[in-house]
């Protein structure tokens, strides 16, 4: 019973195709001159995407050189690359076939709808060789091509950040907020350090034009960071500005009180009297008064005056409640 029901499946399974295929030359017979050609493309298709769903599943299982067989068949009966040829690559770079992977993404290069998957593919393999300077080449195609694509942006940051490129860490970090892969906040955040980076290699390069322009912008996009706070505010006084240093370094104070921030407030007037400083300093010890980067700055400036007591008082309770290095 069970053969003879076997059969009778077999039997219906054929009868199907042979009335689907009559039907076609049927249709031919009647004017239908792509009925044929229909049919058997139909056939074809299922065989081809079987094929490639098998060839999927034998990637996603590790079986490359099963998953690079069924990549072969599924472009014989589908021909279409731009899918076979994915599966081919990531294939043969699992079973270690370099060369064949990058054979494969170069044929990926020939389409536009797979052109980046290329790209990134040729990129990656260039990263792990540790050729970092054709990686970089390839990231910038790669990113052009998919700017909202956010790993290979990533990737194009670190590989500019390695290579003291700041301008272009910043072009690219500018077209990732525009194109929505980074929040503007963070990428206004990332911009200002990029910024303080691409000013310290201005200065040491000795173009203070550049460097000035570049601190001062870092400080205006973030002014609580305070390394930029301070380029920004000696940049001022090489152009004669005290008031503009003044206002950067205050604002930045206000932010975050850093001793690093009152030593270039102090530059400021380098000649002053202590009597004079500790008048000038109001602008910042005002800000926040119970901080102890306040009660430090004060108790420095009343002992540069010989002032004990008001050293002490400044200090308040620092040695008791908060005994740190700096405090004692």
């Amino acid at each position: 019973s069970v053969i003879a029901v076997v059969v009778l499946l077999i039997a219906v399974w054929l009868l199907l195709k042979v009335m689907s295929l009559l039907l076609a030359t049927w249709k031919f017979l009647n004017g239908d001159e792509t009925a044929l050609s229909r049919h058997f493309d139909r056939n074809r298709e299922r065989k081809g995407y079987a094929a490639l769903a098998e060839g999927m599943m034998a990637l996603a299982s590790g079986e490359e050189r099963t998953a690079m067989t069924n990549a072969a068949r599924a472009e014989r009966y589908l021909r279409r690359p731009e899918l076979t040829n994915l599966i081919t690559a990531q294939a043969a770079e699992m079973a270690g076939d370099r060369k064949k992977a990058t054979e494969v993404y170069k044929r990926l290069l020939t389409d536009e709808r797979t052109k980046f998957v290329g790209v990134r593919g040729l990129m990656k393999q260039k990263l792990e060789e540790g050729d970092t300077e054709t990686a970089m080449k390839l990231a910038e195609k790669a990113f052009a091509l998919n700017p909202q694509h956010a790993e290979t942006g990533d990737v194009l940051l670190a590989l500019q950040a390695t290579q003291n490129d700041w301008h272009g860490a910043r072009e690219t970090l500018g077209t990732k907020v525009r194109h929505g892969a980074l929040p503007k906040d963070v990428g206004k955040r990332r911009d200002a350090v990029l910024a303080l980076q691409e000013a310290k290699g201005v200065f040491e390069d000795g173009n203070s034009i550049r460097a000035r322009e570049a601190a001062i912008e870092a400080n205006q996009k973030s002014p609580d960071l305070i390394p930029a706070a301070i380029l920004a505010a000696r940049a001022y006084l090489e152009q004669e500005n005290p008031r503009y240093a003044a206002r950067v370094l205050s604002k930045a104070w206000k932010a975050s009180p850093h001793p690093d921030l009152a030593a270039a407030y102090a530059e400021i007037k380098p000649d002053e009297s202590s009597a004079e400083r500790i008048k000038r300093f109001r602008t910042l010890t005002k800000a926040h008064p119970n901080h102890p980067e306040t009660k430090m700055l004060l108790a420095e400036l009343h002992v540069a005056a010989q002032e004990w007591d008001k050293a002490k008082a400044a200090l308040g309770d620092l040695a008791t409640e908060h005994p740190t290095q700096r405090v004692l």
